[in-house]
């Protein structure tokens, strides 16, 4: 039975795709022969989502479609797109990732270690956020309980292919403290990931639920002075049985800081992939230039519209640049070809492709991961990428495309009183 809520997302579409998978992609077939079926959705240029309200728009002459005809010796189909990619200096089998989801409770069990066995089994990224280690152990010694980080990277292991995939440990300052890093790299556990070069660590900037802050959540109230040390506790609830708040420090960067973080990181583990992740500032684009100049294998960016933690209500609607926007200035920038992921409210196909048009290498799943494999624990992660993989196919086809790095901001319309003209 489903336990997950997630209010202002399209939690009923994306249960309906974790449950009949690539059949959620078109209308009810029940309706088939009954129904006249059109355009549902008016964009509204009021909304700040301008992804939302834009459209993608196919070309009458397709060069490239003629190319793959010559090569194919036949008309090219949606099923010779070619979705596989490198995100991060990673293989995927499509162009997402699963995003970290912090050291919330809702991905601290079995949810957590389903949608990990699902996102390797497919043989997409997955991303294991931070905080976890300091607040509830990492669980390697035979007398302790494996930690929802080790039990997630070892499922993911266990299900995924020896050449595609991989799992990304995101750090923060009271990571670093713990020496998340070290036990992972050190971690008879992560060897197989560490031989065949998909292990990569992620250093975390900022997130998009609450840029400026660092991570929250609410921990019974008998532990707070166990972690008072390392965190701001806040007695903000009015019971004795309430709980305690939670709060971690966003850490203090500046453009040198940044950098050598990332030199760091690379000479005290050459094994791994470097991954940065930024929240949607008004400097991410210098941000981002920085952390790719320092080496660094890929940079995320969560628009405003991310995040799956706990987080003020202020923040979650007032705080931090749209994903447009983030995508609009970094894309503004020379990228030499370095990969960009981002985040923010994507759930089908349509959202993904518009930001991979808009120069994007990959595109994360937050919220929508966690839903699916809330809606069905066996295969609901695995239903949903399915959806995807078959609207990915059909949308970039019908841009006369067949690979996800052909596609361009030709590809993609906005409309009179965007932002974006």
């Amino acid at each position: 039975m489903s336990v997950l809520s997630a209010p202002g997302f399209p939690e009923r579409e994306v249960r309906a795709r974790a449950r009949t998978a690539a059949g959620s992609v078109f209308p009810d077939n029940a309706r088939y022969g009954s129904t006249l079926f059109g355009q549902t959705r008016v964009p509204d240029p009021t909304v700040l989502d301008a992804i939302d309200n834009a459209r993608l728009v196919p070309p009458v002459f397709v060069p490239l479609r003629a190319d793959k005809m010559f090569d194919l010796g036949r008309e090219p189909l949606a099923g010779d797109v070619d979705l596989t990619t490198t995100i991060g200096g990673l293989r995927s089998t499509l162009p997402v990732y699963v995003s970290a989801f912090g050291s919330t409770a809702v991905a601290d069990g079995d949810l957590g270690v389903a949608v990990a066995g699902q996102a390797g089994a497919a043989g997409v990224p997955m991303v294991i956020g931070e905080n976890i280690v300091p607040v509830s152990g990492y669980g390697r010694m035979a007398d302790e309980e494996q930690s929802s980080l080790l039990r997630r990277l070892t499922e993911y292991t266990k299900r995924a292919a020896d050449d595609l995939g991989g799992v990304i440990v995101q750090q923060s300052t009271e990571d670093a403290d713990a020496e998340v890093w070290n036990l992972v790299y050190s971690d008879p556990a992560s060897e197989p990931l560490l031989t065949t070069g998909r292990l990569a660590f992620e250093l975390k900037v900022g997130q998009g639920a609450k840029p400026g802050l660092g991570g929250m959540t609410l921990i019974p109230r008998e532990r707070a002075a166990h972690l008072s040390a390392q965190y701001d506790m806040l007695d903000i609830y009015d019971t004795a049985e309430s709980p305690v708040l939670r709060s971690a420090t966003p850490g203090t960067f500046t453009a040198e800081i940044l950098r050598q973080q990332i030199r760091l990181m690379r000479n005290n583990y050459p094994r791994c992939r470097v991954w940065v992740k930024l929240p949607p500032a008004r400097d991410v684009a210098d941000a981002a230039e920085v952390a790719w100049a320092a080496g660094a294998d890929a940079v995320t960016v969560d628009g405003a519209e991310a995040g799956t933690g706990w987080a003020p209500h202020g923040f979650l609607d007032h705080v931090g640049l749209p994903l447009a926007e983030c995508l609009r200035r970094v894309a503004d920038r020379d990228r030499h070809d370095h990969s960009l992921l981002v985040s923010g409210r994507c759930w089908e196909g349509t959202r993904v492709v518009k930001c991979l048009a808009l120069g994007a290498s990959a595109v994360g799943l937050g919220r929508a991961a966690l839903v699916a494999a809330d809606e069905n624990a066996d295969h609901g992660l695995t239903n949903l990428l399915a959806a995807f993989e078959l609207e990915l196919r059909l949308l970039i086809s019908a841009l006369g495309k067949y690979r996800v790095t052909d596609l361009a901001a030709e590809d993609i319309w906005f409309p009179a009183t965007s932002e974006r003209t």
